[in-house]
């Protein structure tokens, strides 16, 4: 019984973390489109800062999901917050360099030139969203947990 407990628990948080994303997926690009119809008039290429800055937004969005409905953690926000960015920065840098490799492979499955590049990325989000889980669990909202008492 304890083990089907765990994995309803374990079942439970993998389900508060995929709301929590869809939820900062709409707000993230929410974000992107209104900074860049505010920016793009002001300046070149604004739908470039308006990417960074609606990343930050998204980024932050989504830590304080994760960290108050998913690993419900106490304390600890500007730690948990910055080793919530270093996760994603891995994230995106594995997903950035995986990216070629897996288009290459989907193209030699016979898809056509266009198409490989969106298919590929979607592959890499599944892997990326995993990494991410797994590295916010175990990195950006780890519990501390007391050491063991040795009895004497």
């Amino acid at each position: 019984m304890n083990k089907r407990l765990l994995s309803n628990s374990h079942n439970s948080q993998v389900l508060r973390y995929l709301a929590v994303g869809v939820c900062n997926t709409l707000v993230g690009y929410g974000c992107f489109a209104l900074f860049t119809m505010a920016l793009t008039p002001l300046v070149a290429y604004g739908y470039v800062m308006a990417s960074l800055l609606a990343n930050l937004v998204g980024i932050t969005f989504a830590f304080l999901g994760y960290k108050w409905f998913v690993f419900k953690t106490e304390g600890n926000y500007l730690k948990e917050w910055a080793r919530c960015l270093a996760v994603y920065s891995a994230s995106m840098v594995l997903s950035a360099a995986a990216l070629p490799f897996v288009v290459a492979l989907v193209r030699h499955q016979g898809t056509s030139i266009h198409n490989s590049p969106y298919i590929a990325g979607a592959i890499v989000l599944v892997f990326s969203i995993i990494f991410s889980f797994f590295g916010h669990r175990r990195i950006s909202f780890a519990q501390n947990k007391p050491a063991p008492q040795i009895a004497p």
